[in-house]
């Protein structure tokens, strides 16, 4: 598994923006470049604990877009899936960020995150920062959904380029 301090390897994914093939573009490592990049995967579609973090995530899109940074969420359903969920889930239709089609499974292979016997990502977050390095990674089995307001308060820690003690919180004293 790639870790802190490595750098994003080279992807070229399609990105869903909406429900429907004309929100459907290429995006890639290089995509945006000089932000940092919360890169979060999901197992599947269509599930149940998912859409709890997608919208966790998307509700603090804001927050993030406020920090120069970009939430990209991804999983190994193809883009159509993506755009089809996107259509009938209630909570998932206005997402505000770019959902990766990782259906090669070369993103979550490159990034040590497929889980071997189910053949879909874990829920792994990544935080990367403008150069392309992995930042902070936090990888939780398949049933574990993650706390979207701890990657703000990491990101937050890691802006700061300083020290940061346990439960630090964005304007506490930093060490």
């Amino acid at each position: 598994m790639l870790t802190v301090g490595d750098t994003l390897p080279e992807f070229n994914l399609t990105g869903v923006s909406g429900k429907t093939p004309d929100s459907f573009a290429p995006v890639t490592d290089k995509s945006y470049e000089g932000k940092w990049k919360i890169l979060f995967f999901w197992p599947k579609d269509f599930t149940f604990v998912c859409p709890t973090e997608i919208v966790g995530y998307g509700e603090l899109n804001g927050d993030f877009e406020d920090r120069d940074a970009v939430l990209l969420g991804c999983s190994t359903d193809t883009d159509f899936v993506h755009a089809a969920w996107r259509t009938h889930h209630e909570d998932l239709g206005d997402s505000p960020f770019v959902w990766l089609a990782d259906e090669k499974k070369e993103l979550s292979t490159a990034l040590g995150v497929l889980a071997k016997d189910a053949g879909v990502a874990l829920r792994a977050t990544f935080i990367i920062d403008p150069d392309n390095i992995i930042r902070h990674v936090q990888v939780n089995d398949l049933n574990v959904g993650r706390n979207p307001q701890e990657a703000l308060r990491i990101l937050d820690a890691l802006q700061t380029d300083e020290l940061c003690p346990c439960n630090w919180n964005q304007g506490d004293e930093t060490l």
